[in-house]
This record gives C-alpha cells, sequence and structure tokens, in this order.
C-alpha cells in the first residue's frame, strides 16, 4: 500500500513513483503482447466503472511491492471521494512497523471518460508522474458487488488488491488468483498485506 510527505500513494492509486524508478515485475512478461510489438499489451480497464460507488474506503489485502510503501506494516488503506466530475480526492493511510500511523494525499483525474477505469494520480510532495493524459492507475477487475477490485498500471509494474471488508474467503481469494493471471500477472510476486480482523500474514498469494 512511510514518508508521508515524500512517497507516492500507499495502496490503491499507485504506479506514479513505480513508474518513475523503473520498476519491472517479470511476471507482467505473461501477458498477451501488443499486435506487431514484443511488448505485453497494456492492462486492460473493466469497460465501466462507477465512481460514485467506487468512492470510500478500501483495504489492501495484497500487493506487489514497492519501494514507497515498504515502511506500511498493515492496515494499509485508501480512500476516495468524488470532488468534481472526473475528478476524485486520494487519502492513503497505513500503520508502519514502529506503530505510528502514516498517510498522504493526493488527487485522481480520469483519462478515459468512455469507462472511467483509467485514471492518472498525482501528489503535490511527489516529483515525478506520467505526462499529462497518460493514466498510472487502471481499474482491472471489480465485482458486481463493488466488495473487491484489483488495480494496477498499464504496464504491470504495480498491483494491487483491494476489499472493502478487508477479508476474503478462501473461493474470493481464487477469484482474485484467476483474475490476475488471466491480466498477465504472476500471482506469486503478489504478497499479502496485514489486515487487523483479517488475514494477518505476509506470503506469496500463490501459496494461498
Amino acid at each position: 500500500m512511510s514518508r508521508s510527505s515524500s512517497r507516492p500513494l500507499i495502496p490503491a492509486l499507485a504506479a506514479a513513483g513505480a513508474l518513475a524508478a523503473g520498476i519491472v515485475v517479470t511476471g507482467a512478461a505473461t501477458a498477451a503482447a501488443a499486435p506487431g510489438s514484443m511488448l505485453p499489451a497494456p492492462l486492460p480497464s473493466i469497460a465501466s466503472l462507477d465512481v460514485e460507488r467506487y468512492a470510500g474506503t478500501w483495504q489492501q489485502v495484497a500487493a506487489v511491492p514497492q519501494p514507497f510503501n515498504l515502511e506500511c506494516a498493515r492496515d494499509t488503506r485508501a480512500t476516495y471521494a468524488v470532488t468534481a466530475p472526473g475528478t476524485i480526492s486520494v487519502r492513503n493511510d497505513c500503520t508502519t512497523w514502529s506503530g505510528a500511523p502514516s498517510g498522504i494525499t493526493g488527487e485522481a483525474t480520469v483519462t478515459d471518460p468512455s469507462t472511467n477505469a483509467s485514471l492518472q494520480v498525482t501528489f503535490p510532495s511527489v516529483p515525478f508522474s506520467p505526462p499529462e493524459g497518460l493514466p498510472n492507475y487502471v481499474v482491472t477487475y471489480i465485482d458486481e458487488g463493488y466488495e473487491t477490485a484489483i488495480v494496477g498500471d498499464p504496464a504491470r509494474t504495480s498491483g494491487f488488491v483491494l476489499s472493502r471488508s478487508g477479508t476474503l474467503t478462501g473461493a474470493e481469494w481464487q477469484q482474485v488468483q484467476d483474475v490476475i493471471v488471466d491480466r498477465g500477472w504472476n500471482p506469486c510476486f503478489f504478497l499479502t498485506s496485514p489486515i487487523t480482523g483479517g488475514l494477518e500474514t505476509i506470503q506469496p498469494l500463490c501459496t494461498l
């Protein structure tokens, strides 16, 4: 999902820092190649995102580790609110290894109005972000009840599994793994995120 004054967002709208750092997750190579290219096709978005329903608080239950969230030990979460058409406020919080709270506030802008599922996230205290209009946050899966979501950047250098409740059943974890594989990630690169009242261990998602 830190240094509250300098790191990118914790759980969901991530990837600005990951892209700037040039981090590459080798599991992305399992994605289908774009036509005429040896590179994997960009992470696909869902067909339509209801941003009003998406607003609220999400718990990070698993993620591809990122340098900017290594300080987060547990209870990593993101809170979103629609502030204007196509604009969403972002607040990310977590508990550090010392037990102290950490957080950062930013803003997300919809880059694909036809789906509302691709966005660019920026933070005033973070110097790096993609060129204006390019997404760094794609909602690639959400269940019908808007209780579980999977997001990442187009190149799959980041990936986050989000849950409203912070707890998933065995069948729900399997569904998450199936989606992650289908979208071109390797589930073994995702680590579970300890949540109070939920899964308390840190382990590769593929071992659940």
